[in-house]
């Protein structure tokens, strides 16, 4: 779903990406790469999610774009996808009737609405936010969230599970052999979900974060400047029907890919908007 600038997150429909975080264990680098990278400006308030009692909000032209946090002992570190949800509790019944797991919550944190962090039953990780009223996600425009695919080996699973849960319609784009679908609610575009090739190296299922490169700096220049602050590239930038894109990594290790949504290139159907980091 194509959001404006700066939506308010709490008026969006059920289902809709309405934030995105980052869990890393050196809070301190990741600010200084993303905030280099994408000109992103942070500032840090009391949490009960971060280990150190802290959640850093990020900015872009004062649009609330990110967070960042140090996780507490044993939980993954790495980009998460959060999902909207009228209302958080009532949705542990249906993630438990749908064959989902529930990890943590319903958790109620002051300003932050109720987290919900789930497992889906094709085994991703996923977080399904009440936001509070008036929470503003900045999306779609340069250096903030743009899209997220759900890498998974149970596409089938996965259709189902968010289908009934969001009522998202499910169309099969892919081709050439490649399982990659897109859920809309109603005509609009929301998210993706592709199968991995179970014959490659074993990786989990999880989802895969986007973000928009700005159209005067380009993918390869980005990806470029990511390598030179201690980032890594783990797909060189090409081009795609969606537009020109690349899989990198921040210094502490977590993939997101980049795209330019004003290049794209007609390369006929079938192909991700990016590699899968650990589809090889």
């Amino acid at each position: 779903m194509f959001l404006p600038t700066a939506d308010t997150a709490s008026g969006a429909p059920p289902g809709t990406p309405c934030w995105v975080d980052l869990a890393t264990l050196d809070t301190s680098m990741a600010c200084e790469f993303y905030g280099s990278l994408f000109n992103w400006e942070f500032h840090s308030k009391n949490d009960p999610v971060g280990g150190d009692g802290r959640y850093i909000i990020a900015l872009r032209d004062n649009v609330q774009v990110a967070g960042l946090y140090h996780p507490s002992a044993g939980n993954p570190t790495g980009w998460s996808l959060h999902l909207r949800v009228a209302g958080a509790v009532n949705t542990v019944q249906w993630v438990e009737h749908l064959g989902g797991s529930v990890r943590l919550g319903p958790l109620e944190i002051p300003e932050r609405g109720v987290l919900l962090h789930v497992t889906d039953p094709s085994g991703a990780p996923v977080v399904l936010w009440q936001p509070p009223s008036g929470w503003i996600f900045g999306a779609h425009l340069p250096g903030m969230f743009c899209g997220a695919d759900l890498n998974t080996y149970d596409g089938s699973a996965a259709d189902e599970f968010y289908s009934k849960l969001f009522g998202y319609t499910s169309e099969q784009i892919g081709g050439d052999g490649i399982d990659y679908a897109e859920w809309r609610i109603g005509y609009e575009r929301v998210l993706y979900r592709c199968v991995m090739d179970e014959h490659s190296e074993p990786a989990s299922p999880h989802w895969l974060v986007y973000f928009e490169v700005d159209p005067d700096v380009g993918t390869d220049a980005l990806a470029e400047t990511a390598h030179k602050l201690g980032g890594g590239v783990l797909v060189e930038p090409y081009d795609t029907t969606f537009g020109r894109t690349a899989l990198l990594t921040d210094p502490g290790g977590a993939p997101f890919a980049v795209i330019d949504h004003s290049r794209p290139v007609d390369l006929g159907v079938g192909r991700a908007e990016v590699d899968d980091p650990h589809d090889d």
